[in-house]
């Protein structure tokens, strides 16, 4: 039975949830700066609203919740869930004020799918938004794939606030303090920017972009790739430029933004590829990778979509790479996937969305590990069954730390994690059938919601009906967060309104 949370509990929850707020609306200032210098004057000024009201919530926060107890692990569960819904919101704010939205339910969307890093867009006119609003949108999604409330671990640290951590479903711990952990995060973020930016910036250059242009729309392409989010400056996505060099800096940054923080820090500290290859969750992303994308070839293949091989390996290729790292950089359009591709290639890119990258990185979905996790659970199972009275059969894994024992807890967690995320799936196509879409049509876009991935087949833009967008925000905000901080915050509120 849930007990009914005193004025402590919410003093705490509002209190961290304005910090995260405040926070996360400081950042406006760099597309508010960048606005006034390229002359865009009235999205700067939205930016400044936007800001100052974040500000507000959080002074507000700290003057009327402000307590010295301690962040509990509930506490810090839903300050993660109530931090997210915040932040969207005014997140949203700047994206109303530029005029590309016809509401602000709309902005909202667009708000949460870039924390979310999902990528799902219904903005209009894309192609003739600010620099400034283009910049915020980017990162937005830089924000959301190290994880919001990394910011205010690395500023606040504490040892209350080690539930924000794995709150935001990051299932292991870097470095043994969680503090150092967030600031390791971010360096090697920003370390990827730094090199991923720099060929960002000489491709698009060399291409005809003048300097300028090209800094800033290099600098957006790296967030989208790195954090595997997704987000354009341009309605064409990544296929606007038409290079297989950009594509192949893309690749490489979608895939390191799949690989989790804790694999980076193994290969940077051994200096030694061989954890890489021994890991069972690179092993088992590596085969779903490679079944998946041999699946899309011949569905491609076989209906001669493409005119010659190098081309269906590299639209098809990238396609697959994009859906499985959850990044959903597009080089075809969106109707081409339902209306050229057949069945058999959109199919392995809903896998592949559903499925995700590494645990303990920018992607969402299922994630390889958990996959991996109840396969391996499955076969032990059957070798005990075909084992002999009283064999000893033990199950293990090789994960960052170490060979890890698969016990039966661990097996379960998994198992439930994906039925949820099978149930969530569901869900979401449920509704866009009852709006009359196809079953592919649905599948997809529910799927590319929830495991924030932003692969779409036309469903989703600014005509998209308005429950359709609220489900979608929904799914983006708990795929997300792998439902215990969800549920966590409506656990709360739940024994709010019941009393106890």
């Amino acid at each position: 039975m849930l007990v009914r949370p005193d004025t402590q509990d919410v003093r705490l929850i509002g209190l961290y949830t304005g910090r995260v707020v405040a926070l996360a609306g400081l950042v406006m200032v760099i597309p508010a700066v960048v606005g006034w210098l390229r002359g865009e004057p009235h999205d700067a000024l939205g930016f400044v609203i936007g800001a100052s009201l974040a500000v507000i919530i959080g002074q507000a926060a700290e003057l009327a919740l402000r307590t010295r107890a301690q962040l509990q692990g509930s506490h810090a569960l839903a300050v993660v869930a109530l931090s997210w819904l915040g932040v969207a919101f005014v997140g949203a704010v700047p994206l109303f004020l530029s005029g590309h939205y016809a509401t602000f339910l709309d902005a909202y969307f667009d708000a949460m799918s870039g924390f979310a890093t999902a990528g799902l867009a219904v903005i209009n006119d894309l192609d003739h938004t600010s620099d400034a609003v283009n910049l915020w949108r980017h990162l937005m999604q830089f924000m959301g794939g190290q994880g919001l409330v990394l910011v205010a671990l690395t500023i606040f640290g504490g040892a209350g606030l080690t539930g924000l951590y794995f709150g935001e479903g990051r299932e292991e711990r870097i470095l043994p303090n969680v503090r150092n952990s967030a600031r390791f995060i971010w360096r090697v973020a920003l370390a990827w920017g730094v090199l991923g930016t720099g060929a960002f910036w000489i491709t698009f250059w060399s291409l005809g972009l003048p300097p300028l242009k090209a800094g800033l729309q290099a600098v957006m392409m790296f967030m989208a790739a790195f954090d595997t989010g997704g987000f354009s400056p341009t309605s064409a996505s990544l296929g606007f430029y038409q290079s297989a060099v950009a594509e192949t800096i893309a690749a490489v940054l979608m895939l390191a933004g799949t690989l989790s923080f804790a694999l980076h820090r193994v290969l940077l500290y051994r200096r030694s590829l061989k954890p890489l290859w021994r890991n069972t969750e690179v092993r088992f992303l590596a085969a779903t990778l490679g079944i998946l994308t041999a699946l899309t070839l011949v569905g491609l293949g076989r209906f001669e979509v493409y005119p010659d091989t190098v081309e269906v390996v590299r639209r098809g290729g990238f396609q697959l790479l994009s859906a499985h790292t959850g990044t959903g950089f597009n080089t075809v359009s969106s109707p081409q996937l339902l209306t050229d591709w057949g069945t058999l290639a959109p199919a392995a890119l809903v896998v592949a969305m559903a499925l995700g990258g590494m645990a303990g990185s920018t992607t969402g979905g299922v994630k390889s590990l958990r996959v991996a996790v109840a396969s391996k659970a499955l076969v032990g199972d059957i070798r005990r069954t075909l084992s002999p009275a009283g064999a000893q059969v033990r199950t293990a894994y090789q994960a960052t730390t170490g060979r890890t024992l698969l016990t039966a807890d661990l097996a379960r967690g998994a198992v439930v994690i994906i039925v949820l995320y099978l149930l969530l799936y569901g869900a979401g196509a449920l509704v866009g059938l009852f709006y009359g879409y196809t079953l592919q049509q649905a599948l997809f876009e529910s799927t590319s919601a929830a495991a924030a991935v932003g692969l779409s087949v036309g469903v989703v833009g600014p005509d998209l009906e308005t429950p359709l967008k609220v489900v979608y925000i929904a799914q983006m905000w708990i795929g997300r967060l792998e439902f215990l901080a969800v549920f966590v915050l409506l656990g709360y509120a739940w024994s709010l309104l019941r009393g106890r």
